[in-house]
């Protein structure tokens, strides 16, 4: 079947990402015709198998749901959804059986339990790890060949998605995508669930990977759902400071075994910073170091303390003699760089977005669980258990695919855009990271501002990753900008207090726009409540 010259495929739920949020959305949804989609090839592209610090669950004899659940709120910076925490941490050690029963191989200690380790603002040590610092591949991994298995599940490779279909009621009911070479293909379906990862590449300076343009969040935009918590942006205090994009991250693990920082004259600083030291909160430590970096200064991560890393933490070890750097033996040059968003698309505690017809899930969306800064870790524990938990309600409440109807847009939606000069990206990146990076103040998200509505004035027809980086950017600077006192991951020099007034979430939705889906009979679909 064919709309408008695209391939038209019928599939009871379509699920967009193939990380780990993705991965875990599509298994709780084997059995039902579901569709993959992914930009890049599926177990290899995305954020997740470049995880290595490992998956944070209350697992350890010494530890609980109620410990992990306080860690997580008092690295919140008073903005976490309580209810949301208390989920996520009540169900991480039933993840990490589910995750294990899939066939992921978890570093296990001299007694056959878990291996478990410590990061910054954890009470306890209870963070697992799988191939020493390889977490994020391994469960990707074991979640990939569980997929590829699952003769219900089509997978979509190398395939970009442009738009989510809206019927007639405003309902998600679909999404525009382009194959491999531009050809527009159009999945219609019950509905959507929404994995596709973070904003990072944003940032002129990121631990992430090519893929993370803030689809999702554009797409989900553009459609009008409602956007929560943009402003809060996590910049990783210890990125490699070498000539690389994206820059090589130094996981929190070396510091939780004993690596120091160092400023130029080989002292620690971080002792006078805060209690606990290079364990304090990662919004301390990178503000911190970018104020040293900042000054024309070089911070130094010793992780001789925590040797050997060649075999405790090998792919570490890798990344730095791609360099030209011995972790063993010598210092390491580390800066701060965009790693995790935690504002995104809405959702409740079942994945629910604002918009009938669409869930949303990891870094995509905006549960309440990380608030303005997130805890260490608590990342890949995100994606696997709200991952489930959208595709458990989907499953439970998406009503059939939409009747054989027409698809209804400006035709140029389906021409794949002319690619822009690179000089583009590199500008948007840039002013970004400048103006709307560690530090902010009116002035220059201001001039960011100013900057984006120029780059957006250049683009062209259809949808590309750099208009989705320009319409991401807008929303982050001006939520930056609306946003008037400092919270965790967001810092106004301006304003460099928290206010109590400003404990709360801020929200925006965009005036709706983008292609819809008109069944046949022009009669509205019942939807999910």
């Amino acid at each position: 079947m064919s709309a408008g010259g695209a391939e038209v495929r019928t599939f009871d739920a379509v699920v967009v990402g193939g990380g780990l949020a993705g991965l875990s959305a599509a298994l709780e949804l084997a059995g039902r015709r579901v569709a993959l989609v992914t930009k890049s090839r599926l177990g290899v592209g995305g954020a997740s198998p470049l995880a290595q610090g490992g998956i944070a669950a209350a697992v350890g004899e010494t530890d609980s749901p109620s410990l992990h659940a306080a860690d997580t709120l008092a690295a919140a910076a008073g903005l976490a959804d309580f209810a949301a925490v208390d989920r996520l941490t009540r169900e991480g050690p039933p993840a990490i059986a589910r995750l294990a029963r899939f066939g992921a191989r978890f570093d296990r200690a001299a007694d056959g339990g878990f291996a478990l380790g410590r990061e910054a603002a954890h009470s306890r040590n209870r963070i697992l790890h799988a191939r020493g610092d390889g977490s994020g591949a391994e469960l990707t991994r074991a979640l990939t060949a569980a997929v590829r298995a699952e003769s219900s599940i089509t997978v979509f490779e190398r395939t970009f998605a442009c738009d989510l279909l809206r019927g007639d009621g405003g309902e998600v009911c679909g999404l525009l995508a382009r194959r491999p070479g531009g050809a527009p293909l159009v999945l219609v379906t019950g509905g959507v669930v929404l994995a596709t990862g973070g904003i990072g590449r944003l940032f002129a300076r990121t631990t992430n990977p090519p893929e993370a343009t803030g689809d999702g969040l554009a797409m989900a935009a553009r459609a009008g759902a409602r956007l929560v918590d943009l402003e809060f942006v996590q910049f990783h205090p210890t990125a490699l400071a070498v000539d690389a994009d994206p820059l090589p991250l130094v996981t929190e693990a070396l510091r939780g075994a004993g690596a120091r920082l160092l400023d130029d004259r080989g002292r620690r600083f971080m002792t006078a910073v805060d209690a606990a030291a290079e364990l304090a909160p990662r919004d301390l430590v990178a503000r911190a170091i970018w104020q040293r970096v900042a000054a024309g200064e070089r911070v130094w991560l010793d992780a001789r303390p925590a040797s050997p890393v060649v075999r405790r933490f090998p792919r570490v070890h890798e990344l730095c003699r791609r360099h030209g750097l011995d972790p063993d033996r010598e210092l390491l040059p580390v800066a701060p760089a965009a790693h995790y968003h935690m504002g995104g698309v809405w959702t409740d505690d079942r994945g629910r977005s604002s918009l009938p017809g669409l869930w949303v899930c990891g870094e995509a969306g905006s549960t309440g669980v990380h608030g303005a800064n997130r805890l260490a870790s608590n990342s890949l524990l995100e994606a696997t258990v709200y991952g489930q938990r959208a595709a458990a309600d989907l499953a439970a409440s998406a009503p059939p695919p939409p009747a054989a109807g027409r698809l209804v847009l400006d035709p140029a939606t389906l021409v794949a855009p002319s690619p822009q000069p690179g000089r583009v990206t590199a500008s948007l990146r840039r002013v970004v990271w400048q103006e709307v990076g560690v530090e902010r103040d009116e002035a220059g998200l201001r001039r960011a501002l100013a900057a984006i509505e120029l780059l957006e004035r250049r683009l062209g027809p259809g949808v590309s990753e750099l208009r989705n980086l320009v319409t991401t950017g807008r929303l982050v600077a001006a939520a930056a900008l609306r946003r008037r006192e400092s919270r965790g991951s967001h810092f106004r020099r301006d304003h460099p207090t928290s206010e109590a007034g400003w404990r709360r979430r801020l929200s925006v939705t965009c005036r709706p726009a983008g292609p819809r889906w008109r069944s046949a009979s022009g009669a509205r679909r019942k939807v999910a409540p």
